[in-house]
């Protein structure tokens, strides 16, 4: 219990050194709540489906056009993804460009 005393007053006699230990302290919590939530939400929780560790991702990479975006396809080249499948259970896209 004297420890602790004798560290509030040299904290007292010190109001500047208090304040910045205060702050570090509150942004090093801050900072590993912050962290800890978004590696808890992409790495640690499983995807709000069931079978969540079925499904994949399909990409497209263009060789001819090296400015194409890595997975941007033609609405109809999904059309056609979509009725030849005989694989996967179901296909959705998102962000599909309409050529």
């Amino acid at each position: 219990m004297n420890d602790f005393k004798f560290a509030f007053r040299q904290l007292l006699k010190n109001p500047g050194f208090a304040m910045v230990a205060v702050l570090t302290l509150a942004l090093g919590n801050g900072a590993n709540t912050a962290i800890f939530s978004v590696v808890n939400a992409v790495l640690l929780r499983s995807l709000p489906y069931d079978a969540a560790d079925r499904i994949v991702q399909i990409v497209t990479r263009d060789t001819r056009n090296v400015a194409t975006q890595r997975g941007s396809i033609s609405l109809t080249d999904f059309a056609d993804w979509k009725e030849q499948n005989r694989v996967f259970q179901d296909m959705a896209c998102k962000g599909v460009r309409a050529d």
